[in-house]
């Protein structure tokens, strides 16, 4: 039997989605940008999309800008909004636990000159309010903080935010990196106070390489790509018209059958949870409930690297993940995991279960039968 438990870092695209994209590749697979019938016709599809994912937001389609992915999107907000912003202020905020995709640009913008301020966060991973209430000031710009952590699922309380910001300084943009919230929550930015929000197709069953970021349409920030002036000029480039139909249909699935989605990996993940209490050694990072999100379980290990335990599931047809896959191929010891208080030594003892209405109950038993199985002879192995 094969297992995959890894969704948080891509997901299988969905036969739907295939199907629309093939189409796009024989027979519609002209440039959106041309002028032609053909070209009328590619654009269609990303008409058609753009309209799906604004409806699931409840946002315009015009405020709909199409990315690379992920970090592009992440990319654009942050450097765009510097940009855009620079001689109103410098001072920008994020969390300690960000994915890199935003914390790498904040951290160039503060080797450019912009002042950084990162948020500590409590032991389920939620953001100090009252330091972040402390910190927003006139010359701040932007905060960055993501709606659910990639690696132990913590869901940040944005609603909240949004106002701490707002009551503090109005002027103030409030970006929300929701790679892992979009299709698992009902997202909607213009009444929980967001600007602008980043999704990947490849977390909801998209493909690869396309994404979107919606920026409110008051809000003025500078492309960071030029070329053409695709896209009203916000993000120049031909379209990927495949990607983002396929996305489109993936967004539409997931929204059109949310509760059912979402019930079945609520249940799964409680399973699984309830299975590694039973489990000598096993330390959840992960809670349940309203402030953590249903896909993401993290757990160490004491006394067993994670890697090789990663390695002996792989063995066995189960695949997790022994960190972020988005970082690089070999992650180093998780920013998150210390910033949460995890023990020492357990900071390369930790594994990420993450899941999709894919999975079933028969894979969740054999991933629990295999975890049983294997770790007494994996610590054996260790104290020898």
């Amino acid at each position: 039997m094969d297992a995959y438990f890894d969704n948080s870092a891509s997901t299988k695209v969905s036969e739907k989605a295939i199907d629309i994209m093939l189409k796009t590749m024989r027979e519609d697979y002209a440039n959106s940008s041309a002028k032609h019938i053909k070209g009328v016709d590619a654009e269609k599809y990303v008409k058609d999309a753009a309209e799906t994912i604004a409806k699931t937001l409840k946002v315009k389609k015009s405020e709909i800008i199409f990315t690379s992915g992920g970090t592009e999107s992440n990319n654009m907000a942050l450097l765009g909004t510097a940009m855009a912003k620079k001689r109103l202020g410098k001072h920008i905020i994020i969390s300690g636990i960000e994915h890199p995709a935003v914390y790498m640009p904040a951290t160039f913008l503060a080797e450019e000159g912009f002042e950084l301020t990162v948020l500590p966060v409590d032991k389920t991973g939620i953001v100090d309010l009252e330091v972040l209430k402390e910190s927003i000031r006139e010359d701040t710009i932007l905060v960055s903080i993501m709606y659910v952590n990639n690696e132990i699922g913590a869901v940040e309380p944005v609603d909240e935010i949004s106002k701490i910001i707002k009551s503090k300084n109005a002027n103030t943009l409030f970006h929300v990196d929701a790679i892992q919230a979009y299709t698992k929550f009902k997202i909607n930015p213009k009444t929980q106070g967001i600007d602008m929000l980043s999704a990947s197709g490849h977390k909801f069953h998209g493909p690869k390489g396309v994404g979107f970021l919606y920026i409110d349409g008051n809000v003025k920030i500078n492309p960071i790509i030029f070329g053409g002036g695709h896209q009203r000029g916000m993000r120049s480039g031909t379209l990927n018209t495949t990607g983002i139909a396929g996305m489109g249909v993936a967004a539409k699935e997931a929204y059109d059958e949310f509760d059912d989605r979402i019930e079945k990996i609520k249940s799964l993940k409680n399973f699984i949870m309830d299975e590694l209490e039973k489990i000598d050694g096993a330390v959840l990072n992960t809670g349940r409930g309203d402030n953590f999100a249903p896909q993401i379980i993290s757990v160490s290990f004491e006394d067993i690297r994670a890697e090789v335990l990663l390695h002996a599931l792989e063995d066995r047809g189960i695949y997790v993940s022994s960190g972020s896959a988005c970082s690089s191929n070999h992650p180093g010891i998780s920013g998150t995991l210390k910033a949460v208080g995890i023990r020492e030594d357990l900071l390369d003892a930790t594994i990420r279960i993450s899941l999709s209405e894919l999975n079933n109950m028969d894979e969740a038993k054999y991933l629990i039968d295999n975890l049983k199985e294997l770790l007494p002879l994996l610590r054996k192995f260790v104290r020898k």
